[in-house]
């Protein structure tokens, strides 16, 4: 029954896609949205965030099964919907997963952002185990390249309780810090501190980036702030947020803290890592280990298969100039030289490295996980040891 009134409904809904008809509604966001309309969409260009998290490539599948069922019968859906909008009648929930999944313009976005102001003020107490529109309409900003309406609508009071969850305000971060918008960022990040939504590993990345790119004695204090609550209550800080954080303590002169955040990571072998240990050593004078640093990567222990040691030429170019004239610079220049005829000097700079999107989570293949059960599917029995015995 349920599955005939859905086809019911679909069968009136027409294909989505089109410009629209109406004259777009006033309001403080359509200026902007209007002259998003000349753009061409926009490919979403990640820097902190992984897949995983943005799911933009499972929204854009889904948005073609959704156009795929989509007839021409009566006319656009959008336009069908802001007449329903103008009559003031019910929004569905229903309704409005289909709108957000038949938008494709900044003119299409005025209809869905006037849609979901209906839906939460018919709907402010919706439960939280209730599905959440909040993600779904971040995605829909970041495909279209609809930052500044991200944020207007993410921020706006008389949406308080809609955005709900952090993922929500992580992507409408994410979508600012591409942008190069760090205020912005950080004023989305404050909203999310005063609606107490939790902060997950992904908006402590975030966050300490933020503070980095803005590199203001402000923003320093907001990242070692946060370090200490975070370390207070027991909780893991990821090793990319700790990487902003030295790097910006070592912008902000304050060595000590740079040390100390270091000792803290628990895996140091990778580039980053090394870049950053280098850096440390020449502002805090410990030329001598240093020395023996740069020295070691020029002779690895490691397998010829292994990859070098890589330092950046930003980073060499620092340690070049701080150790002019001190006595360990002949010895430093040679061993530098080395490093560079033996291609373990790249281009990269240490902004690069910092603002990499992490590897997401690998897929198990299906064989697999069926290794991995501990009970059976059919008779919920723990499974024979002969299954994992030789």
């Amino acid at each position: 029954m349920v599955q005939s009134d859905n086809s019911m409904a679909l069968g009136r809904l027409a294909k989505c896609g089109r410009s629209l008809l109406y004259e777009p509604c006033k309001g403080v966001f359509c200026g902007f949205l209007r002259s998003e309309l000349r753009k061409t969409r926009v490919e979403a260009k990640r820097h902190l965030l992984t897949e995983d998290v943005i799911k933009l490539q499972e929204f854009q599948q889904k948005k073609l099964s959704v156009a795929h069922l989509i007839t021409r019968e009566e006319g656009n859906f959008i336009v069908l919907f802001n007449q329903k909008l103008q009559k003031s009648e019910l929004i569905l929930q229903d309704e409005l997963k289909l709108l957000l999944h038949l938008c494709y313009s900044a003119d299409d976005m005025v209809v869905a952002r006037d849609a979901i102001y209906r839906y939460h003020s018919e709907n402010p107490n919706f439960a939280h185990g209730e599905f959440r529109f909040g993600p779904l309409f971040m995605r829909l900003c970041y495909e279209l390249g609809l930052e500044e309406l991200a944020e207007a609508t993410i921020k706006d009071k008389r949406l308080k309780g809609f955005f709900n969850d952090s993922t929500s305000f992580n992507i409408a971060i994410d979508m600012l810090f591409t942008k190069g918008a760090y205020e912005n960022a950080l004023e989305v990040l404050r909203t999310m501190q005063t609606s107490n939504i939790t902060f997950n590993k992904d908006t402590l990345i975030l966050a300490f980036g933020t503070c980095y790119k803005l590199n203001t004695p402000e923003s320093y204090k907001i990242c070692t702030t946060l370090i200490e609550d975070f370390q207070s209550k027991g909780h893991p800080i990821p090793r990319q947020a700790y990487c902003f954080a030295i790097a910006l303590a070592v912008r902000q002169n304050n060595i000590k803290k740079a040390q100390t955040l270091y000792s803290q990571i628990m895996n140091t072998e990778d580039m980053l890592c090394m870049n950053l240990k280098l850096l440390i050593l020449v502002k805090s004078g410990e030329l001598e280990e240093l020395t023996s640093t740069l020295y070691a990567a020029t002779r690895p222990k490691t397998p010829a298969f292994i990859k070098k040691p890589q330092f950046t030429q930003e980073v060499v170019d620092v340690v070049r100039l701080q150790c002019e004239g001190g006595p360990y610079m002949t010895e430093l220049k040679r061993i530098l030289s080395q490093l560079e005829q033996a291609g373990q000097v790249v281009q990269q700079t240490l902004d690069d490295l910092l603002c990499h999107t992490p590897a997401g989570k690998r897929k198990q293949w299906p064989i697999m996980q069926d290794f991995r059960r501990a009970t059976s599917r059919r008779t919920f029995k723990p499974l024979n040891s002969y299954l994992v015995s030789d």
